[in-house]
């Protein structure tokens, strides 16, 4: 019994022990972390690399040592699961990247897991695994799901919808005008009104599409429902409607177009691999103009007289509740990923605008992006007023705007999935930028061409334009994307949109102010003629023109690292090491 008893008294000193030895060790790995973190905030400002807990600044001071503790003290409870961790170094951060052109991203020690059943797990990044489509990398399956394709569709509806909303009286303004008892003007203010709401709701979009796509697409649903059916109680009341009721209603849409249209990024970042990517962005992003083209296309033969206005805005109200219902009833999520970067964890919104602010790249490419989104949205809405003056009808200038959005969804059909397999963004965005304001410049002449050519003027430049315009969108968007990552998508999505929409809203009411009056131009210009709108885009356009063209110049080559795609890659090549 004593020899018992003094070996259990050994035993236990022992164990007592090593477990003295164990937390000196996790001290010191925690003092490791500290030094480092201390040095973020002058790392950010000098523009160097570091891991993004370090970025997250004084968010993450003593984060690191409670998961590296925390992982620690369940590895015996993740053994006993059958996804433990096997030693001290798989319980450390994997670290991607140390290089001055790249934000090096370590992945928590703890990491979400599926299991098939929609759980979370324990399990070690490294790990054994396939990589990132539809393989396991330390208990985390990297797989695609079909029920993706539910969620893609119904945000591409609710980007159809919402756009046609926006140009529901653009395409019929004069029969809008008499029906309101108003002038054209005012109805041009129902599409400002639309833009100029979507800036004004831009922080609550990227606060709630940080928390996930579909809080997002879901509130965009509710005000689109909202607001349609408050459209046509303003238009179906009484002779001649309430305008104001229309317009309050006109604002609920709009205030919904910033949760859809940031969205795709944010999307296809959680539910797609860096190869699908690019095409789901594009899908959902550009069948926002393909809503505008219906509604030029298919409003003007709705409305034939002023007194049509209220019938046609009830089929819009209950083409939008179809589309919009089916909304709330997507997935919120994978049960697991699909991708190692969908899952690495974003920087704060206060790390975020440090980052962004410093970041010259970023700049280069959302400036244009807002400059021709604005244009876009400027001559999108005024196409009718551009035309009629010249001779053209309502039919004629549909078609036009028709042509605009149609031919740019075919050419970004085309060049997405290229783009997609290649990462050629910077080429594409050299080649389609000079054609896209070679194509404002040209169009100041086309609608004087009726007399000659009739409608192919304007058919062809607006061609040609659409393919230029429509292949940057979903370009210029993942190009964002991939330039500042770890940084969410929600965040560089919005902000590009909200600054189009706020231009946009800008060059409308600067176009109808230099618009000629009832007695025409100096020239011999017909009354209405907008030449000097078409001359203020040509020169906005031009302007922009160099900007992104100095992307990668100046010995800034290596700042165009595409730190996403990087991220997968070496995820699956510390997966097969690991084999």
């Amino acid at each position: 019994m004593s020899r018992d008893s003094n070996d259990s008294s050994s035993s236990a000193a022992d164990e007592k022990a090593s477990a003295h030895h164990h937390e000196e060790g996790l001290r010191d790995d925690s003092r490791i972390t500290d030094d480092t973190t201390s040095n973020s905030n002058s790392d950010a400002m000098a523009g160097q690399s570091r891991p993004w807990q370090e970025l997250r600044g004084e968010e993450t001071d003593g984060k690191m040592e409670r998961v590296t503790m925390g992982t620690a003290g369940t590895a015996s409870a993740s053994d006993h699961n059958g996804v433990g961790i096997a030693n001290s170094a798989q319980t450390a951060a994997v670290k991607r990247g140390t290089t001055a052109d790249e934000i090096p991203i370590e992945m928590d020690a703890v990491t979400r897991g599926g299991t098939g059943s929609g759980g979370d797990t324990l399990a070690p990044p490294g790990g054994t695994g396939t990589g990132c489509d539809g393989a396991a990398a330390g208990g985390i399956e990297y797989k695609v799901y079909k029920r993706r394709w539910f969620g893609l569709v119904q945000l591409t509806l609710l980007n159809v919808i919402v756009s046609w909303d926006w140009l529901t009286f653009s395409p019929v303004a004069g029969h809008a005008a008499r029906y309101f008892n108003t002038t054209e003007t005012t109805i041009n203010w129902l599409s400002t009104a639309f833009l100029f709401a979507f800036t004004f709701i831009t922080p609550v979009v990227i606060y709630v599409l940080h928390l996930g796509p579909k809080p997002s697409i879901v509130t965009a649903a509710a005000l689109l429902l909202v607001g349609n059916w408050i459209r046509y109680a303003g238009s179906h009341s009484g002779s001649g409607g309430i305008f104001g009721v229309v317009m309050f209603g006109q604002i609920l849409t709009g205030l919904a177009q910033p949760f859809v249209l940031a969205a795709p990024t944010r999307y296809s970042d959680l539910w797609f691999t860096n190869r699908g990517r690019v095409a789901a962005t594009a899908v959902s992003s550009l069948a926002n103009p393909l809503g505008a083209a219906l509604g030029q296309l298919i409003v003007p033969f709705w409305v034939n007289q002023p007194s049509d206005i209220s019938r046609m805005v009830l089929y819009v109200s209950i083409i939008s509740s179809i589309c919009a219902i089916p909304a709330f009833f997507i997935p919120a999520q994978p049960p697991t990923p699909a991708a190692p970067s969908g899952e690495t964890p974003k920087l704060s919104l206060a790390a975020t605008a440090r980052v962004l602010s410093n970041q010259v790249e970023f700049w280069l490419l959302l400036v244009p992006f807002a400059v021709y989104v604005g244009l876009f949205n400027s001559i999108s809405s005024l196409l009718n007023q551009i035309l009629l003056p010249h001779g053209y009808n309502d039919e004629e200038a549909g078609i036009a705007g028709a042509l605009l959005i149609v031919v740019g969804l075919v050419a970004a059909a085309v060049t997405s999935p290229v783009i997609d397999r290649t990462k050629s963004y910077l080429a594409a965005i050299r080649v389609a930028v000079p054609l896209a304001g070679l194509c404002y410049l040209v169009f100041i002449w086309m609608p004087d061409t009726k007399g000659g050519g009739g409608v192919a003027g304007p058919y062809v430049v607006m061609a040609v334009l659409g393919a230029a315009c429509f292949s940057l969108v979903p370009v210029v968007v993942e190009y964002l994307v991939e330039l500042t990552h770890p940084i969410s998508p929600a965040v560089t999505s919005t902000l590009a949109w909200s600054g189009g929409q706020l231009l946009g809203g800008l060059f409308i009411v600067i176009s109808g102010a230099l618009k000629a009056g009832g007695d025409g131009a100096e020239g011999g210009r017909p009354p209405g003629d907008m030449r000097d709108a078409l001359i203020f885009h040509a020169v906005l356009a031009l302007a922009a023109v160099p900007l992104p063209l100095c992307l990668g110049l100046f010995g800034r080559k290596e700042k165009l690292l595409l730190r996403r795609v990087k991220s997968d890659e070496e995820s699956r090549s510390s997966v097969e090491e690991g084999k």
